[in-house]
Formats: structure tokens, sequence, C-alpha cells
């Protein structure tokens, strides 16, 4: 990933423990074979996708661009 991207990953990740729902991370559930998985957008066409383990813990799962996520 190049170093711009990566800092701009970086600074949406942190915005998403202060605010997961901001409206620039576009926080949202998936559908289909990843229904139990959510996504936000950290970077352009960067997305990261995570699931929910507790009220107090998630886990992310995958980092990738949007195209290569949704075939």
């Amino acid at each position: 990933m190049p170093p711009q991207k990566k800092v701009q990953c970086e600074k949406r990740l942190i915005l998403f423990i202060d605010e997961p729902f901001h409206p620039i991370l576009s926080n949202h559930r998936l559908r289909g074979k990843l229904k139990d998985l959510y996504s936000i957008n950290v970077a352009g066409d960067m997305r990261a996708l995570y699931r929910i383990i507790d009220a107090e813990t998630i886990e992310f799962v995958l980092l990738d661009t949007h195209s290569n996520l949704y075939e």
C-alpha cells in the first residue's frame, strides 16, 4: 500500500475508534455471503471489513479495494 494511503487508513481507524459512525466512514452492515461483517471506508477505494465480537470488541478481518472485496 502506498505510504499516503497507509497514513489515511491509520487516520480513519483512529476516527473509527472515537466515532464509529462518522459519516466519512460510511460504516454499514454487509449483505449476502458477507452478512456477518461490517464495512468502513478507510482510503479512497480501500475498505476495512470487521465483525462484532461483543459489546466492547471488534475484529478486523479484511482490508482491500472495494472491487476486490465485492467481486
